[in-house]
């Protein structure tokens, strides 16, 4: 932002308005329409496509007119501030940044002759998408609505479903030229006040130009850098942040992404959804066992099967060793480079799916199945086994979606180990990585919890999911953890 824009306002009306079109360089979005209200010389300053015209001319400009005379424009300030609302959010602008941050927000800007402020309207008017179902957290029995790109928005979706004053909201900014609007939620009963300040902090600390999407503040909310796996989840549910809240977590709301910060996450959170909690226990807890063993199985498979091919055939029958003996005798490749080489198509493929227009989308998984599935078969460039392996860890990665990053990575890692080393590095990785997860934590808080460290009342929502009968008695919280560790 420019230097003077942290001036205060001061000097005549056109002063001020020269100060205004300096610092803008005269930008043609900014309306100055002068006009005079009880007899003293003002200016109305808006800018355009970010207030409607309608709430505009009914709620400012018609009683604006009707104003009567007034003596000077301190008298004009102060009667217009006790006998006209305007508009329900009416801050008072005395600099310059303000004056824009409030202008580039929809804001109404009211500037008078000879006074050293201005008053600002809220008649936000810009064009916003409209509420829609989150496309990326699909759930049968939750509800339909998501998060939008506008933060006032995502704040009335909390609140119509925590109807408490402990809900609290604190808005702030980030972005030195885009002064991105920043709402940090929690429950003041259920947070921890140390972690609070923490994050305050860190995000007082970001020294960033702009803040155009969540992965911005991201990294700062982290601590641990060298972790393979998330310390801060995104979501889009506003029922799933409510959950959080409950929880004892923070939940920051970013203007311009629908996609919010929710601090701290948990690693078992990977393999939970909404729907758990609307099915039968038993049926839950089946569930939530399916998706830990394709987690296992998204991660492994092709390793082990390139480590036991490799280094111990003995563990194999006779049977199966000559079925993948005569499979992998046609393929001119070796079997990591087999597999890897199939790993970064599907790679290629998907990253091609998510760019490309809607329009062709199907034909790339047409060409990518006839490839892949067909042609790399038929030529021998690709066994059948190792084909089919690849592909069932694939789509055991789709069960766990959030994970799709570091199963991405860890896959391939284990499966150069498993060429290598055979079962021998699959277990010398495995610790590795189990180390690197053990270690990640943010605001003293580890993502292992309530694992490691181990909460045995935390496991009936980990290693089964309970009836609300015997769940209405309190949950694994983030303040328990804080308490028992203080």
């Amino acid at each position: 932002m420019p230097q003077e824009s942290k001036k205060y306002l001061s000097g005549t009306l056109e002063e001020i308005l020269a100060d205004i079109r300096h610092i803008c360089g005269n930008s043609s979005d900014i309306l100055i329409n002068r006009i005079t209200v009880g007899g003293i010389s003002c200016a109305v300053l808006t800018c355009e496509g970010m207030c409607s015209a309608a709430i505009m001319t009914e709620l400012i400009i018609e009683p604006l007119t009707a104003v009567p005379a007034q003596a000077d424009s301190s008298v004009l300030f102060q009667y217009i501030q006790n006998y006209l609302l305007l508009s329900l959010d009416r801050p008072v602008i005395r600099n310059y940044a303000d004056l824009f941050r409030l202008l580039y927000s929809g804001f109404a800007v009211l500037a008078a002759e000879g006074q050293n402020f201005a008053l600002a309207y809220g008649v936000q008017g810009y064009a916003a998408r409209s509420i829609s179902e989150p496309s990326g957290e699909a759930n049968l029995f939750g509800a339909r609505d998501g998060l939008t790109e506008t933060v006032r928005t995502n704040m009335s979706l909390l609140r119509r479903r925590m109807k408490t004053p402990l809900l609290k909201f604190e808005l702030s900014t980030a972005g030195n030229l885009s002064q991105t609007d920043l709402c940090l939620c929690y429950m003041t009963d259920r947070v921890p006040p140390q972690m609070l300040r923490q994050i305050r902090k860190e995000l007082r600390a970001v020294d960033l130009d702009t803040v155009l999407s969540s992965g911005y503040l991201q990294p700062f909310l982290e601590k641990c850098r060298g972790s393979l796996f998330d310390s801060v989840s995104l979501s889009q549910r506003p029922d799933v942040l409510c959950s959080k809240l409950l929880e004892g977590r923070v939940v920051l709301l970013i203007d311009g992404t629908p996609f919010a910060l929710v601090i701290p996450k948990l690693f078992i959170e990977n393999f939970q959804t909404l729907d758990d909690y609307n099915h039968k226990p038993y049926y839950a807890a089946f569930s939530r066992w399916v998706k830990y063993g394709a987690f296992l199985i998204a991660v492994l498979l092709p390793a082990l099967y390139i480590a036991v091919s490799m280094h111990h055939p003995e563990l194999l029958n006779s049977t199966l060793i000559l079925i993948l003996t005569d499979a992998e005798q046609k393929a001119p490749l070796s079997l990591p480079t087999e597999t890897i080489f199939v790993l970064l198509m599907y790679e290629i493929i998907r990253e091609a799916g998510l760019r490309l227009p809607k329009s062709v989308g199907g034909a790339v998984s047409i060409v990518s199945g006839l490839i892949i599935g067909d042609a790399a078969v038929s030529s021998g460039l690709i066994s059948t086994p190792m084909l089919t392996m690849t592909a069932i860890s694939v789509i055991a990665g789709f069960v766990t979606p959030d994970l799709n990053a570091p199963i991405t990575v860890t896959r391939l890692l284990f499966i150069i180990a498993g060429g290598l080393w055979g079962l021998f590095g699959i277990g010398l990785l495995g610790m590795i990585v189990l180390y690197n997860l053990c270690a990640t934590e943010t605001f003293g808080f580890p993502v292992t919890a309530p694992l490691a460290p181990f909460y045995r009342r935390a496991m009936r929502d980990v290693a089964t999911r309970v009836n609300f009968h015997r769940m209405q008695y309190g949950n694994f919280t983030v303040e328990e953890y804080h308490e028992q560790n203080s």
